[in-house]
């Protein structure tokens, strides 16, 4: 058999109904003044007792009034009772704290899915400080979040789901259900409301790499194959394919690679690589150069680097760091120090 959960909402409303009704009564059938009456209907209500009413016609109204309203408020401390002791008070304020939160993120990442995929996604950001909000539809799913990590309970690929998740202030999106079609439909309903967000989706199968790319995904990842690459790499390189992977996950403490923006106001804008080495005397190694769509691996001194360009490099902390201090207007494109 189940049982309602009493609905405090109307029983609150109900007794401030009740209170303006037997206000009114009293002054109807007594005479009274309204701060009078309205302290008769209160204290009849709290079972407080009140003046005597002197009229027949009060009398009668009082007794009506007590009966209904006596039993109001038994309903009224039963829904305050369950209501405490089945949490929902505990949730309504963590409930709120959550919206506050999200309503707080800047150029974040929102994570849709929160399966095997996403929740290793959201431990890499967790190591790198990097701030993201949790969308999935399974609440089970959801549950396995870190307490206090926004989440959002709900249909990633809803308007109205993304927008609550500040998808116009995002740094970038994630669409990582174990679903080709819910992807698809998130990265599309992503890529209108907002032209210019970096989308990264999942495809679990070969053939829906190219849907994605149509629906508006920047990049696509098959974690199949990214897996079987891996492995395969690992067979013939592992050397190469370790130090790769010691040196993103940060295993040894001290080669960091990132990404590096330049900004327009940095006055690397306009030098050659070999211009930023002498006057910045930095040992930080650039791998890549993007510019636009072009790539450029391992670029000549030659290369002169322009607003928008994107730098690979490889360094220390405080190598990365000093570049930084001495060229503002780069900013890093994922981790703690990113500077906005």
């Amino acid at each position: 058999m189940v049982t309602r959960r009493p609905n405090l909402r109307a029983a609150l409303l109900l007794f401030v109904v009740l209170i303006g009704v037997g206000t009114v009564g009293f002054m109807l059938t007594e005479g009274w003044s309204p701060g009078q009456a309205l302290f008769a209907a209160v204290t009849t209500l709290t079972t407080l007792g009140t003046d005597r009413p002197h009229t027949a016609a009060g009398m009668a109204f009082t007794v009506v009034f007590v009966l209904v309203g006596v039993g109001t408020s038994f309903y009224i401390l039963t829904s305050l009772v369950v209501y405490v002791a089945e949490g929902h008070f505990t949730t309504t304020l963590e409930k709120r704290r959550m919206e506050r939160a999200i309503g707080k993120l800047r150029h974040h990442f929102i994570i849709c899915g929160f399966g095997r995929v996403g929740r290793q996604i959201a431990a890499e950001f967790d190591r790198e400080g990097v701030p993201y909000v949790l969308v999935d539809s399974n609440s089970d799913s959801l549950a396995h979040a870190a307490p206090g990590q926004p989440v959002i309970h709900g249909n990633p690929a809803s308007d109205e789901v993304l927008l609550k998740a500040r998808l116009e202030s995002a740094r970038g999106l994630i669409a990582a259900t174990d679903s080709d079609a819910d992807n698809v439909y998130i990265t599309l309903t992503a890529r209108v409301l907002h032209p210019k967000l970096f989308i990264l989706a999942r495809a679990n199968h070969p053939d829906a790499e190219a849907k994605l790319i149509r629906a508006g995904a920047d990049r696509v990842i098959s974690p199949y194959s990214v897996g079987g690459r891996l492995m395969a790499m690992l067979s013939l390189r592992p050397l190469s394919v370790e130090f790769v992977d010691t040196v993103l996950h940060n295993k040894a403490g001290d080669l960091l690679l990132e990404d590096l923006h330049i900004t327009g106001d940095s006055p690397l804008a306009g030098l050659t690589l070999g211009e930023v080495r002498e006057r910045y005397m930095t040992a930080v190694g650039i791998l890549a150069v993007q510019s636009g769509e072009q790539v450029l691996l391992n670029p000549s001194p030659e290369t002169r680097l322009k607003v928008g360009d994107s730098l690979a490099v490889i360094g220390t902390a405080s190598q990365l760091a000093s570049l930084e201090n001495a060229a503002m207007g780069i900013r890093r494109a994922y981790g703690k120090h990113e500077e906005h």
